[in-house]
Order: C-alpha cells, then sequence, then structure tokens
C-alpha cells in the first residue's frame, strides 16, 4: 500500500555552495514549495534573498537560494546561520528540521568565508557501493577539530564523478525506485526502447542486473548495448557494471538525494526486489551491505556540505562512461533517440544538482526552460515529451557549464567533457580534452595572474606507462578498453596546452587540481630555458570513494619508474622537450612508489605567493594522512 505518512519539509541540504563577501547561494530538495528566510549572526548585514524552485515530482522541489548582500561579510570569522522556515508547527531553524547538521555544541550551521585560498580539499570519484570508506567523512573529521576560524579549509572542490549514473548497485537501485514512489518523482515517455514509459521500465524484469534487453534487438543497437547496459570490462584498468544504469530524469534525481542526505533513506523501504535468480540475490546481499554502511556515514557527509563552500564539475560518471572519449562515441550515441535521453537525463540532473550552484548567472535561461518543463507535468504527473527533448538539445549545445570563482588565487574549473577536440583523421581516436576556442579562453583567463589555480578533471600530466598502454589501444582501435582519456592522447590540444604553460605571461605559480584516475599522486613541473619561468604543481587526489585495482597499480607504478627513469631510453624519446616533471614520493611509500592508492581526500596548504606549501592525502580507513613533501635541493 502507499505510504501517506508526512514527509520531512526538507529532503536533502541546505548545500552551501558558491561563497563570496556579497553573495551567497545554497541549495536543496523540499517535499513542498519552502519559502525560507535567511538569519546571519553577522550584526547590521541586510540582504536579498532570491529562491528559484522547479519541481521534480508530486512532492520534491528543487530549491535553489541566491542571496545577495548589502554589505561585505568580514573574512576569517565564524559566522553562525539559519534556514528558516514556515511549518505547521510554526517558524522552525535548522536545528529543528535538520538537527543531523549540527556539530556538538552548536546550535546552527556556520561558515567562514576566508579572504585567500590558503587551504582546500579536493577529490574525485564517490562510489556508493565501492567497499572502501567513504573520503567525505575526513571533511566531517577535520571540521570537527578546526577550533579557530582560519583553519578552515576555504573550499571542497569536487572534480567529477559526485555520482555513478552508469554504474548502480542493486540496492542502490531499489532505494531509487522506492523513492521515486514515496515522492511521486515526474513520469516521461521513452522512444527506442523496448518499454515505452518509465512506470513500465521500473516494473520491467530486466530493470534489476539486465538493462541491456532494454534497447531493441537489432543488430545496429550492438553498440549502443555495450556501452550503455553490457558491463562494458576494461581488464587493464577497471572493470565497469553498466547492467543498472539510470534511465529516467527521475532516477538520476533521486540519486543525487539518496548521495547527499541520510533523510530520504529514513522514508523508503528497500526490500530485495522479486524475481532475481539466485546469483543475483547474493550479488545483491553483498551490495546490501555496502550500500548500508554508506547511508550510515550520510549524517556527517551533509554536515560537510552545510559548512563549507562546495563547488563541482562533471567527468563522464556522472552522466555515462566514457562520455564523448571520440566523434564515433558521440555520433552512436547521440544518433540513437534512448541513448540520447539517457545522457540528456543525466544532464538535466547535472544542472540541477551542481551546474546550477556553481553559476547560477550563467544557468539563467536553462533554468528557465526547467521551469516550462516542470509546469508541463503539473497535470499527470508526466513530462512533456517535446520540452523535454528540446531542453536536451539545448543542455548538448550548452557551453558554460566551467565557471571562475574570483577568490585569490582565482580558481579556474574547466569543462572537459562536452567542449572536445575531435579528431578529424579518424572519427574512433579519443578527442582532445578541449577544443582549440575553449584552450584560448583558458589562456585569456590566466593572463597576467601573479598565481592560478585550475581544475582539470583529468590530470593533465599523467603516468607515462598508462598512457602508453592507452596509446597502443587507441592505435588498435580499442580506446573504449582503457578510457584512453589524457591531455596527451591528442595532439592537437596537447601542444596547445603545453604552450599556454610556456606563454611569457602565463602565472608565474599556478596549480592543477585532477581526480579521474582512482589513485593519487603529485608532480612538480619547470619549464626549462627559461629565467624566472613559471612553476606548475599537479595534485592528483581520486578517489573519494573508490581505488584502482591495488596490485595492478603496484606493478603498473613499479614498471613506469623501471622503463620511464631519467636515463632510460624510452624516457628520452617521451621526454616533453621543454619540461621537467619531477614526481613527489608520498612519505608512507615502502618501495618508492609514487602513486598512492586510498580512498580518502586531497589537502592543499598555499602560501602567499599561491605556492602549495604541504599536500596531503586524507585516507578515508582512519589511517595518518599521506604526505607529499617537497624535493630536496641542494
Amino acid at each position: 500500500m502507499p505510504d501517506h505518512s508526512p514527509l520531512p519539509a526538507v529532503l536533502a541540504g541546505p548545500l552551501l555552495r558558491r561563497l563570496e563577501p556579497t553573495r551567497m547561494v545554497f541549495w536543496l530538495v523540499g517535499s513542498q514549495e519552502l519559502i525560507p528566510r535567511l538569519s546571519l549572526s553577522c550584526a547590521n548585514i541586510t540582504s536579498t534573498l532570491e529562491c528559484q524552485v522547479i519541481a521534480i515530482g508530486q512532492h520534491a522541489f528543487v530549491h535553489l537560494i541566491d542571496i545577495h548582500l548589502d554589505s561585505a561579510l568580514p573574512y576569517d570569522v565564524q559566522i553562525d546561520y539559519d534556514l528558516l522556515l514556515s511549518t505547521d508547527d510554526g517558524c522552525q531553524g535548522i536545528a529543528q528540521w535538520a538537527p543531523h547538521l549540527l556539530y556538538k555544541g552548536a546550535s546552527q550551521p556556520n561558515f567562514v568565508l576566508r579572504s585567500r585560498i590558503d587551504q582546500l580539499l579536493h577529490g574525485s570519484c564517490r562510489k556508493p557501493h565501492f567497499p572502501a570508506a567513504d573520503g567525505l567523512l575526513c571533511a566531517d573529521r577535520l571540521l570537527m577539530d578546526c577550533a579557530a576560524p582560519n583553519a578552515r579549509p576555504a573550499l571542497l572542490m569536487m572534480n567529477g564523478d559526485q555520482v555513478y549514473a552508469d554504474d548502480v548497485a542493486g540496492p542502490m537501485l531499489r532505494a531509487i525506485h522506492a523513492l521515486i514512489e514515496r515522492l511521486g518523482l515526474f513520469n516521461e515517455k521513452l522512444q527506442g526502447a523496448v518499454v515505452e514509459t518509465s512506470a513500465a521500465l521500473y516494473r520491467h524484469p530486466a530493470s534489476y542486473y539486465h538493462r541491456a534487453a532494454l534497447l531493441p534487438a537489432l543488430e545496429s543497437n550492438e553498440t549502443l548495448r555495450e556501452r550503455f547496459f553490457g558491463g562494458t570490462r576494461k581488464p587493464i584498468f577497471t572493470s565497469s557494471n553498466a547492467d543498472n544504469h539510470l534511465v529516467t530524469f527521475a532516477e538520476v534525481m533521486a540519486m543525487y538525494l539518496l548521495v547527499w542526505s541520510p533523510v530520504p533513506w529514513t522514508v523508503i523501504d528497500t526490500q530485495m526486489p522479486p524475481g532475481l535468480t539466485e546469483q543475483r540475490q547474493v550479488r545483491y546481499r553483498t551490495e546490501q551491505q555496502l550500500i548500508e554502511d554508506f547511508v550510515a556515514g550520510l549524517g556527517g557527509v551533509a554536515r560537510v556540505l552545510a559548512h563549507l563552500p562546495s563547488l563541482m564539475i562533471f567527468d563522464d560518471h556522472d552522466i555515462t562512461d566514457d562520455w564523448n572519449l571520440s566523434a564515433q562515441w558521440e555520433e552512436t550515441a547521440y544518433g540513437h533517440p534512448f541513448s540520447k535521453r539517457i545522457i540528456g537525463n543525466a544532464l538535466l540532473a547535472y544542472l540541477l544538482c551542481q551546474g546550477w550552484g556553481n553559476d547560477p548567472d550563467s544557468c539563467c535561461e536553462l533554468v528557465r526552460k526547467c521551469q516550462a518543463l516542470s509546469s508541463s507535468a503539473q497535470t499527470d504527473l508526466e513530462l512533456d515529451s517535446p520540452l523535454q527533448d528540446s531542453l536536451i538539445d539545448e543542455l548538448l549545445r550548452f557551453e558554460g557549464w566551467q565557471f571562475v570563482l574570483p577568490s585569490n588565487p582565482p580558481l579556474l574549473v574547466l569543462d572537459t567533457r562536452t567542449r572536445r577536440w575531435r579528431s578529424e583523421s579518424n572519427l574512433k581516436k579519443p578527442s582532445g580534452l578541449l577544443d582549440w576556442e575553449a584552450l584560448c579562453e583558458l589562456q585569456q583567463a590566466l593572463l597576467d595572474h601573479p598565481s592560478a589555480i585550475i581544475v582539470s578533471p583529468a590530470p593533465i600530466f599523467g603516468v607515462k606507462l598508462i598512457e602508453t598502454v592507452q596509446r597502443v589501444f587507441s592505435w588498435l582501435g580499442y580506446p573504449l578498453l582503457v578510457d584512453a582519456e589524457n591531455w596527451m592522447a591528442h595532439r592537437g590540444s596537447a601542444q596547445v596546452i603545453l604552450n599556454i604553460f610556456r606563454h611569457s605571461r602565463t602565472p608565474g605559480h599556478y596549480v592543477i587540481l585532477s581526480g579521474d584516475v582512482h589513485y593519487s599522486f603529485v608532480y612538480e613541473v619547470l619549464i626549462r630555458h627559461r629565467q624566472r619561468s613559471p612553476h606548475l604543481w599537479q595534485i592528483t587526489s581520486s578517489g573519494i570513494k573508490n581505488e584502482f585495482p591495488r596490485r595492478l597499480l603496484d606493478i603498473f607504478d613499479r614498471l613506469n619508474r623501471w622503463l620511464y627513469a631519467p636515463h632510460s631510453p624510452l624516457n628520452w624519446f617521451t621526454k616533453r622537450r621543454q619540461m621537467e616533471v619531477i614526481p613527489r614520493t608520498p612519505n608512507h611509500s615502502k618501495a618508492g612508489e609514487r602513486l598512492w592508492n586510498s580512498a580518502g581526500l586531497g589537502q592543499v596548504f598555499f602560501n602567499e605567493q599561491g605556492q602549495p606549501q604541504q599536500i596531503f592525502q586524507l585516507n578515508a580507513d582512519g589511517s595518518a594522512a599521506t604526505e607529499f613533501p617537497p624535493r630536496v635541493t641542494d
């Protein structure tokens, strides 16, 4: 029987997204349309609050609360805040409607606006059912121990794969479907699939662990079947299981709620679905324990997101594995209405849950069209298909996902997924991660800054051996097997990005933050043969809740050090002639390993010139933080 018990007013959030001296942006999802009121502990600061609301279901409403302040917030002091809601029980604050967001002894959540980025946290790749602790809980422990406001990180930068829309555990999918029903999330029609509607999809016997069967059984669809639902095997790097790939807009939105908040889990039942084979039941029970462990930490995750400003950018798993890897991939995926809808639904959810909070101004027109789509479903709780397809076309053309935070030093976040430099010689070859126009925009944004922080979801300077393996598989025509997505895989984008770094007016010091690869490492990069040359640091932290196959990474690390040692012929032939790349060795390395393989979160401390003073990997398993100490010089 349907559950008609009252729902909590707030299902997820608030997330503190963008924080500037005269602007604050919060995101939350309510079970009803809310009229929040902001309270700040700062005296004599007045504000204008704009709250935009988009319904995604009968009992689910996304709120973006954009607050413009009449005078600047003070720097480097703790500021308590509250979001007051009018309820049937009167006016209530966060202590009443979300007590799990408060740290011990606090009556309200708080934040600190840092005068400069002297410390930040960053990471990528948070897969709920991966058998490791959640790295975001490292931030929760850190905030618990921060006694002084100036000890707080300036922000949390999430560099990609905040959700895994293409790799979903059975119990998570069961929770998604239960939440869709409980909240009355909007239905949609599906074109080009065996099932005609989202409701039919949720009931279909192939809905769990066998979504490949949902594509028409036509020879021309075999590539689509492999890419979206076939559980593409990647024996060299990862084994991706796509047989529970999310399809509908409601499924992706429900997943965002379930990975960011403990509240939705309290209003649903996640019993095993009927009809699973014995083998699937065993898998389900194994995944169930992993999901239960994940849910147990969500209170701490929600606390972090309410206290630290968080910025985000997509990578492939936020949408689908190998998203836009090559021109051929794009032709195949966007040429079929069902796969295009799958990609579009995930991108629409990204807009509402991530992109909108990053840069509300650039998303205005898209959000207006989202509101029109939402209005189309108010009568029969089903999205208007032509409007949905039109909005997806707009999303796929949109070129405003990258953004800049005007901090000190400035933070430039790159969109390396949708503005790709496609190969003209062979459509199967991997595309460059940024096209010519986007690279020119990056160069203009960097000019004349004394220092800068660049966020590139994929590392610009990677591990040579792994890039060589990717190059070989790409040459053989199988780039999808090895995730052949690195900056050096496309000659044009590689040459331009390296030329930007060598430009005489680029910053004297800048840091590249990356993720994606499921291991962590640090490189220092010097420009050869130039006086007062720029000094680069590439800091890769991955994953938040994911890891590389341990024995395989040890082999790659060891072989890479042997085959590409400074005096090795292989190193000489692959040397980046105008640059010297110097790996840092983590202090917990037992045999000289340069690649650190542990779920967790990166932490970087900067000096006043924007140089990284200390670089840590906070380990999710609770072990001592791993430091990447500076190289020793004479």
